[in-house]
């Protein structure tokens, strides 16, 4: 799991992207410190903790800066470049930029890299590396030129492997991009031309990378949205050989494709990720966590002023533009694991508990490795993770064979061979490869359909959506409901659109259909009885304190008092058949979504559809209200929030259409009843909250008394 703490302004100087904006945000010698640069002329110490600046220093009036100011952790002193060429050295004690050291050099400078444990490096626009101490002993020393002509530097970063430096730096030229590797225990520079592959045409928008002891994982976010990686190695067989190295897709998404301002994205530990940018075309822009691991999205947050520039890590914390300001995010990644990635395991959650649902972006697809497409098909293992997958069992050899070309029967006995044997490490695996193959089958032969061959590798319980992306694709197919209530009962890893597609399946089936279909009826009998639901005029004071005579109460419901009094109170049937009741409760109610991917699928249900659902939401909200503990009967029901949550989506997604049906009138006017409710009993909790602070002190002062009193308290 991530999350992303409360944010807080560091600077209150408007500033921008862009050379004259905010050029860069740098770690000092003190881990609360850090220096930002302007683009203009100025470099300012902030120390975090206490959100205030300890120094500012500028250049003078027609100097620009031209480069982020770095710390060098060896002296503690600060380095910055203006005017691409002169360096200016300095450290707290110094006012005047004017006044303090001073080099100018014979090349133009692209960046100066600090980190703890080696001297400062500088990397110069053609290419070339040197580092600091050698530069000030001969500032005119010749540079050379690395890059060939029209190749530019666009993005570069140092890191520490085995206690030596290694720089890698990435090229463009013509619309091709090229890494180089400086390593300096070697004192070797190796090139990679680096490959598309075979994905769609994409323009590379932003870099970051991490390093273990044999490769750089080089990750690019491009202008499809997608973030890619390509693992280099440190060091190459033939350092003299321009080689290529291919980049496969890493995640899927992440920011809506052809962003074009406010996209950014940062490593922040071996299994996460911060991107930057709008989720949605036409949403806002976003500060998300992401798990390469898993492949999900951990936590999110809407940046409603809008972002520009880079984003910057260090430590706990993330830097970054939000709308004209440096604001700081405090941020926490936990341990990398698959509980923590899915956001929430199924039941087990308790009632009083809330989980902010994660959308599980696993549509990632498989079509984007080389070599051959079957081979890479058992391979849909955890990025990055090696497994060791024991030899296939002879039966799963034998029921490949038979999926190929015998009949369905045929493929049942197989199958029950298999599961018969032991299970073995990579079972999972082993069963996903199977459904791929009866579906692969099914794409080529559609009167093939082996349901209950599916139904039973289903239940094995080792399955998941992105073991088998196809299947619940092939159950809406064939409105196989039963199946798609299996999958959604059991995957913790179904994307909104397919839950979606449920929704509006179960919603349109017929009754009649359903009552030939099979369906697991679990606790829904002891939710179907009718619930009797309180009118204004049955009583003064309404469930949940609401008071009908109060002046407060407005021609809604006068409307409603209007009714007889023998319909003072009415009996509310479910308003669903029990199976179609048993596929909304046990199955849509519980599944894990995130709302603002389900939000734009909600929207193109059909408008008695939603009124059906809400009407049933509402009927269950009816239920929980008969008893004291707010709670559904049965084994694993639905809490009220759950069922508050998907009432507020459906209105949110649906309610300029809903309120011009005359059939949901009534229902709307239930749950505007239910809210207002809701709001007079915050009100009058909130004029007995003064009496209750009163007791508390008086009890707070219990101790001063005698052991016998007698006391009169007077509430008004």
């Amino acid at each position: 799991m991530a999350a992303l703490e409360e944010e807080f302004t560091l600077s209150t100087v408007p500033l921008g992207a862009g050379p004259n904006g905010l050029l860069g945000v740098e770690q000092s010698d003190k881990t609360d410190q850090f220096l930002v640069t302007h683009g203009g002329r100025t470099v300012i110490l902030y120390k975090v903790s206490d959100q205030k600046p300890l120094g500012s220093w500028s250049v003078k009036q027609g100097q620009i800066i031209t480069c982020p100011a770095v710390c060098n952790f060896q002296t503690g002193e600060f380095i910055v470049v203006h005017d691409n060429k002169v360096l200016r050295i300095w450290n707290t004690e110094d006012v005047n930029l004017d006044k303090v050291f001073k080099a100018t050099l014979s090349a133009e400078i692209y960046r100066i890299h600090s980190i703890q444990g080696t001297e400062p490096l500088v990397l110069f626009k053609e290419g070339a590396v040197r580092g600091l101490e050698a530069l000030l002993a001969e500032p005119q020393q010749k540079i050379e030129t690395v890059l060939s002509d029209d190749e530019v530097i666009k993005w570069t970063k140092v890191f520490m492997v085995f206690r030596h430096p290694v720089l890698i730096f990435i090229t463009e030229k013509h619309g091709n991009h090229f890494a180089y590797i400086q390593t300096f225990s070697s004192r070797t520079l190796s090139k990679y031309t680096l490959f598309h592959g075979q994905e769609e045409k994409s323009v590379i928008q932003n870099f970051t990378a991490s390093v273990d002891r044999k490769f750089i994982s080089l990750m690019s976010l491009s202008s499809d949205g997608c973030v890619y990686e390509t693992l280099i190695p440190i060091h190459p067989r033939d350092p003299d050989e321009n080689q290529r190295v291919v980049r496969s897709l890493l995640l899927k998404t992440v920011v809506a494709g052809n962003a074009r301002s406010g996209v950014a994205l940062t490593v922040l530990d071996q299994d996460h990720v911060a991107a930057r940018g709008p989720p949605l075309p036409a949403s806002k822009e976003c500060l998300s966590i992401w798990n390469t691991k898993f492949q999900t999205l951990q936590t999110s947050r809407e940046l409603p002023q809008g972002t520009s520039g880079q984003l910057w890590y260090f430590g706990e914390n993330l830097f970054m533009l939000h709308g004209k300001f440096l604001t700081v995010i405090p941020y926490k990644c936990e341990v990398s694991s698959l509980a923590g990635a899915l956001g929430k395991l199924k039941h087990s959650q308790d009632p009083g508990t809330h989980t902010v649902p994660h959308f599980v972006n696993w549509e990632t697809s498989r079509g984007y490795g080389f070599g051959s497409q079957n081979s890479e098909q058992s391979k849909r293992i955890l990025r990055r993770r090696k497994i060791e997958v024991n030899v296939p069992p002879p039966a799963f050899e034998q029921l490949l064979s038979t999926i190929k070309k015998d009949s369905e029967k045929d493929i049942e006995v197989e199958l029950c061979k298999f599961l018969a044997v032991k299970r073995t490490p990579d079972f999972h695996t082993i069963v996903g490869d199977i459904v791929l193959e009866l579906l692969g089958r099914h794409t080529t032969e559609p009167s093939f359909y082996p349901r209950n061959s599916l139904m039973q590798l289903i239940q094995t319980h080792v399955l998941s959506y992105s073991l088998c992306p196809g299947l619940m694709e092939a159950a809406l197919e064939k409105t196989d409901v039963q199946m798609l209530q299996l999958c959604l009962q059991q995957f913790p890893d179904i994307p909104e659109s397919i839950t979606c597609a449920c929704l509006k399946i179960f919603l349109s089936i017929s009754d009649d259909s359903l009552q030939e279909t099979e369906i697991n009826m679990e606790s829904v009998s002891d939710c179907s009885d009718p619930v009797q639901e309180k009118m204004d005029e049955q009583t003064e004071i309404l469930q949940n304190g609401f008071n009908a005579d109060e002046q407060n109460c407005d021609s809604c419901d006068r409307k409603l008092n209007q009714k007889p009094q023998d319909a003072a109170e009415e009996t509310t049937s479910c308003p669903v058949v029990p199976k179609r009741a048993a596929l909304l409760r046990n199955a849509i109610l519980h599944s894990a979504y995130s709302e603002m991917f389900l939000l734009p699928h909600l929207k193109d249900i059909p408008a008695q559809h939603v009124t059906l659902f809400l009407q049933y939401l509402y009927f269950l909200y009816l239920k929980c209200s008969e008893n004291a503990t707010m709670t559904l009967p049965g084994l694993h029901p639905p809490t009220l929030n759950q069922i508050m949550d998907w009432i507020c989506l459906l209105l949110d997604a649906n309610f300029t259409v809903v309120v011009m049906i005359p059939e949901a009138k009534r229902l709307l006017l239930s749950l505007y009843k239910f809210v207002k409710s809701q709001i007079c009993i915050c009100s009058e909790l909130n004029k007995i909250e003064v009496s209750f602070r009163e007791l508390q002190k008086l009890n707070q002062e219990k101790n001063n008394r005698e052991l016998y009193s007698i006391e009169v308290l007077e509430l008004f």
